[in-house]
């Protein structure tokens, strides 16, 4: 019997920091609670559900019919056959195994049995393979990578991607050879390999989202991944009572969805019902219908997700009621979550949840596998990301008047694959990893109320006058007051006089004369409302008419936007907003 019933676990562990100053300026930030002992391998979860609850179902999906199915924790057998039916090939950590198709069963369990064999995995991004014109990010992944196998669930639609150079002489398997894989005899060499995993063998290579340049492979050890989920554990001690619930869509070629969302529902013996849906107009509603049937335990997503589903459930209470009755966590990652949304989801958990519905945020990297801080506070602030985690160490610099993030852990990757250049410049003379994001105190007399996102010091920039702009404050509060005219924005004027938005509206063919005074009015309020001088107010703003390019790279498949790459490749649209004579120039 657990010592909680159903639903009333205590969510957060006490946040307990260690601050301490730093001889040349900044501080070192860490917990007091040491990570305890944990398996060294999450894999060895999956054995451990196979025997204690073989019943409960483990992944969730929906079947060509509409139905949903799946399997339970009792059907790991299929794994054994797959890394089974794996070796029988070859493949080993010189030869790993590729998945080009997005989340489904058959992806997951493919995925875990190299993982159990000690076959490095590489989901690649659906959308270097489908949506490329170039291929270019498909073909850079696959020549560092040299995989020994190419697994597309339905070939069709890969078959342009398959037919580039670097795929040519790699064996593919589709959704067609399944049951043949599935035959592969399990045999002692087999059982052999799952005993002797390595917990510093390479588990995944994930290839980061680009954001900065072309992807780099991000060596990702066993250990890695267990340490971090132990780490969450200590945190959120809730999740040794209550096995997770998840409706999840964020892709598994991502640390986010890949290692952060499936690694827990696999080490807390839960359930994941893989949702079709997408947080943009249109397939959101698959997402909606989804949620209809399944009220999850927890809810990741992106702030675009939240964005989306926040006006469903203002609308429709039946809905929320249902969404809200089991939640415990509404979680936001991958970027900051606007404040007034923060407040809209606060008063949907108050009025429709049966008890506190906590809206919190964290931070990770694909390099720290990838949770490193994490909220633990059920009056977590808009932006904040909490502390970090036990076994995590942060050193926190100045650099021109903001904090540079670096850290260390036992979750902390080792280096890039193929890239001793890169791995050397991403690490200090310590050992820390430099991040190259920024962050500020929520209260800087109080470290346990932890740490809120800065931005990316990359991304920071000054005017003519020297007025430092805050890129990340500035865009958050544009979104917010341009609403669902725009797509995103970005922030430029870097030796400008004044500040300036490059902006893509949500839906490019609605843009007209009323479209672009409803912008200008809204851009007016914002002006208002932020008082203070130039570096708070924006000055002028173009309307881009083409979307952000992810062959250009400057849209990740994640939907980040690629600052540097948008201004470089868009430097005749940048030149055009600073001259006060062009007519396509608004000023508010």
């Amino acid at each position: 019997m657990p010592p909680h019933p159903p639903g009333t676990a205590p969510l957060f562990a006490p946040a307990r920091m260690e601050r301490r100053p730093l001889p040349g300026g900044g501080w070192l930030l860490r917990s007091r609670d040491p990570l305890a002992p944990h398996a060294p391998r999450v894999m060895d979860w999956l054995w451990h559900w196979e025997r204690a609850a073989p019943d409960r179902p483990f992944l969730r999906e929906r079947g060509p019919d509409g139905a949903w199915r799946g399997v339970c924790f009792g059907e790991a057998a299929q794994v054994r056959a797959l890394g089974a039916a794996l070796l029988a090939r070859g493949l080993g950590p010189r030869r790993p195994l590729a998945i080009l198709s997005g989340n489904s069963v058959r992806h997951a369990l493919l995925a875990l049995a190299a993982q159990a064999v000690g076959v490095p995995v590489t989901p690649v991004s659906p959308p270097y393979a489908l949506q490329s014109d170039d291929f270019g990010k498909l073909r850079h992944i696959l020549r560092r990578l040299r995989p020994g196998l190419l697994f597309a669930e339905e070939a069709a639609p890969f078959a342009r991607a398959l037919a580039v150079e670097e795929a040519q002489g790699v064996e593919v398997t589709t959704a067609a050879d399944w049951d043949a894989l599935l035959a592969t005899p399990v045999t002692a060499a087999t059982e052999a390999a799952i005993e002797a995993l390595d917990p510093d063998g390479l588990a995944k290579l994930l290839f980061t989202s680009g954001s900065t340049g072309l992807p780099k492979g991000v060596r990702t050890t066993h250990r890695m991944m267990a340490a971090n989920q132990q780490q969450i554990l200590q945190v959120w001690p809730f999740l040794a009572e209550e096995p997770p619930v998840l409706l999840d869509w964020l892709p598994w070629s991502h640390v986010f969805g890949g290692s952060h969302n499936l690694n827990l529902v696999l080490r807390f013996g839960g359930t994941l019902w893989i949702d079709e849906g997408r947080p943009m107009p249109g397939p959101f509603d698959r997402t909606l219908a989804n949620l209809r049937e399944v009220a999850p335990t927890l809810r990741f997503d992106v702030p675009r997700g939240h964005a989306l589903l926040l006006p469903a459930l203002e609308a429709d209470a039946a809905l929320a009621r249902h969404v809200f009755s089991r939640l415990r966590l509404l979680f936001s990652a991958g970027a900051a979550l606007a404040a007034p949304h923060h407040r809209r989801l606060q008063a949907l958990a108050e009025a429709h949840a049966p008890r506190p519905v906590p809206v919190i945020s964290a931070w990770g990297m694909t390099e720290t596998a990838p949770a490193a801080t994490i909220a633990q506070a059920e009056d977590a602030p808009p932006g904040g990301i909490g502390t970090p985690l036990p076994g995590v160490e942060l050193k926190l610099l100045p650099v021109d008047g903001k904090i540079e993030l670096r850290l260390r852990g036992p979750n902390l990757f080792a280096g890039y694959h193929e890239e001793p250049e890169a791995t050397a410049a991403a690490f200090d003379e310590e050992g820390f990893f430099r991040t190259g994001d920024a962050v500020a105190w929520v209260a800087e007399d109080d470290p346990g109320q932890g740490l809120r996102f800065d931005g990316r010091l990359v991304e920071d920039f000054k005017l003519s006058t020297g007025t430092r702009i805050n890129a990340l404050e500035l865009r958050l509060r544009a979104l917010s007051a341009l609403g669902g005219l725009v797509r995103d924005v970005v922030v430029v004027g870097a030796d400008r006089d004044d500040v300036g938005l490059l902006v893509f509206p949500a839906d490019p063919g609605a843009v007209d004369a009323a479209w672009r005074e409803r912008l200008r009015e809204a851009l007016r309020a914002m002006n208002a409302a932020a008082g203070g001088g130039s570096s708070r107010r924006v000055a002028r703003a173009m309307v881009l008419a083409e979307p952000p390019s992810l062959d250009a790279g400057e849209v990740t498949d994640k939907g980040s936007l690629n600052v540097r790459a948008i201004q470089a490749r868009r430097a005749g649209a940048l030149a055009r907003l600073y001259d006060n004579d062009d007519p396509e120039v608004m000023t508010p």
